[in-house]
């Protein structure tokens, strides 16, 4: 699931104090602090604590982001104002949702998120147009992702970035089921 945000239109003066680079090791912290902090501030709302704990303590954990960015088949990109990560995009090699696509080598959009102070200010569409690029040159024929059926908002910057619904299906937040959407984008 991811939680991005319509953006309207971005001042040049806001995107370039904004530095983007890959994902290293050393990034593990800042990437649970604000993976977590993203997701709750964006759907931690719908869910029991026991079932949003137990999805953030999997989802974003250190050991699992660890691996992650340990994994050749995972690659990260990162969004700083000064030392300060705002945001953040994560692929993954692979057929997830392969029996409800055509695509033979997709790549999915597992995360994107940036920090809820950030959200508007085009952080969310440079990720996504690296995604974009990074899918490509992994030879992916498609980018796929999910996202929560009622984020309306999130639906529309998608859909402006090239994405439709190709199926509906589940995600699961602890114990509790969400509908979620299928979205993809053919490379």
């Amino acid at each position: 699931m991811t939680d991005a945000q319509t953006g309207g239109t971005t001042s040049l003066a806001a995107r370039e104090d904004i530095v983007f680079r890959d994902g290293t090791p050393e990034d593990r912290d800042a990437l649970v602090v604000l993976g977590r902090k993203s997701f709750d501030a964006a759907f931690g709302h719908l869910y029991a604590e026991e079932d949003l704990s137990a999805f953030l303590h999997s989802a974003h954990s250190p050991e699992a982001v660890e691996r992650q960015l340990a994994d050749r088949s995972v690659a990260y990109r990162l969004a700083f104002r000064g030392r300060k990560l705002v945001g953040y995009c994560k692929i993954v090699e692979g057929a997830q949702f392969g029996d409800h696509s055509a695509a033979r080598r997709p790549v999915a959009l597992s995360q994107l998120y940036t920090d809820p102070a950030a959200t508007g200010q085009g952080i969310g569409s440079q990720l996504l147009e690296w995604a974009v690029k990074e899918a490509k040159s992994r030879r992916g024929d498609a980018l796929q992702l999910s996202v929560w059926a009622e984020n309306h908002a999130a639906q529309r910057f998608y859909a402006r970035h090239g994405f439709a619904k190709i199926a509906d299906i589940e995600f699961w937040v602890g114990n509790h089921r969400d509908e979620e959407w299928l979205l993809e984008r053919p490379l």
